[in-house]
């Protein structure tokens, strides 16, 4: 008679234990909740192919090897399967950290190449004007209050490179007008100093001044809040998006543009202008200057393109 399987050893209890030792240790809400769908992808995998008792102890290389292909042949980008090894690895190394697993079958298995992709940059002449395009007069985007709103949105996801998520993280105390710095909260709650010019900052002061009408609650401490009839609510990653969006298609027609294409406008003109590549990593909160270097091979792409057009012995 066959053993019963314990419930405990099945991937969904164990997959919930994982998510829960990535709160305690103050991983970003976006990192849970992408691992814990991988997961749940993956013990519903086997459970669909006629394995209900599937549980941590049957998965080998083998079996993570299957359900990466049968995503790839779902068309599934390299980069969307590369990310569910990686959730697949984090939490094998974590069952065998903490729960006795003798070894993570997910280490043997490779990752798919993916091919390297630099993103497009706006020049500093078109950041700037789509920037400055955000504003009162004449603008029939959003109405006047919320454009006050936008432009700040946008002085500071170019003029600061900072993450949307951090962005929309940000409350009103995290800023220090008079020295124009900003305490922001990163990836794995890691906080890093950042600084703003002058233009963002007549853009706060202007923007603040329109929230105190607003007459939120004390307790409401976000800098950018929505609302909703007699409720305010922090303004969404999802919502400066599209605020960007619309903004991008009456700029030029491009709704293309995302928040993170601000964010490498500013570390390659920073770049661009003789910036410190360490200085632009901690201004990025990077943790690694590995990933602040794919800017440098921007510039390079840019200078070539320099050369190509204007020199005559290109």
């Amino acid at each position: 008679m066959p053993v019963e399987q314990q419930p405990e050893r099945a991937v969904a209890p164990m997959a919930e234990r994982f998510l829960q030792s990535l709160r305690r240790r103050n991983a970003s809400e976006n990192t849970v909740l992408s691992y814990g769908k991988d997961l749940a992808l993956f013990a519903e995998h086997f459970v669909a192919g006629g394995n209900p008792d599937f549980s941590i102890d049957d998965v080998t290389g083998h079996t993570i090897r299957e359900f990466m292909s049968e995503g790839l042949g779902r068309g599934l980008t390299r980069a969307t399967v590369a990310r569910r090894l990686s959730a697949l690895r984090a939490f094998f190394d974590f069952l065998v950290q903490e729960e006795g697993l003798p070894r993570n079958p997910a280490r043997s298995v490779a990752s798919p190449k993916i091919p390297k992709k630099l993103p497009s940059v706006m020049t500093p002449e078109e950041a700037n004007q789509f920037v400055d395009s955000v504003k009162c007069d004449g603008n029939r985007v959003q109405s006047q209050d919320k454009v006050v709103r936008d432009r700040l949105i946008l002085e500071l996801l170019y003029g600061t490179g900072l993450r949307v998520s951090e962005l929309v993280g940000l409350d009103v105390d995290d800023i220090d007008r008079r020295e124009r710095w900003i305490n922001v909260r990163g990836k794995g709650r890691k906080e890093r100093q950042v600084p703003f010019g002058e233009k963002a900052g007549a853009a706060l002061d202007r923007y603040l001044e329109d929230r105190a009408r607003l007459k939120a609650p004390r307790e409401i401490r976000a800098l950018f809040v929505h609302r909703w009839g007699r409720r305010f609510r922090r303004l969404t990653a999802r919502s400066v998006g599209l605020i960007l969006k619309k903004y991008a298609t009456a700029f030029n027609g491009d709704p293309a543009l995302h928040p993170h294409s601000l964010r490498h406008a500013f570390a390659t003109h920073l770049l661009s202008e003789g910036a410190d590549l360490r200085a632009i990593q901690e201004l990025l909160g990077h943790a690694n200057l590995s990933t602040t270097q794919k800017y440098t091979q921007l510039s390079i792409e840019h200078l070539m393109r320099v050369y190509d057009s204007a020199h005559p012995k290109s």
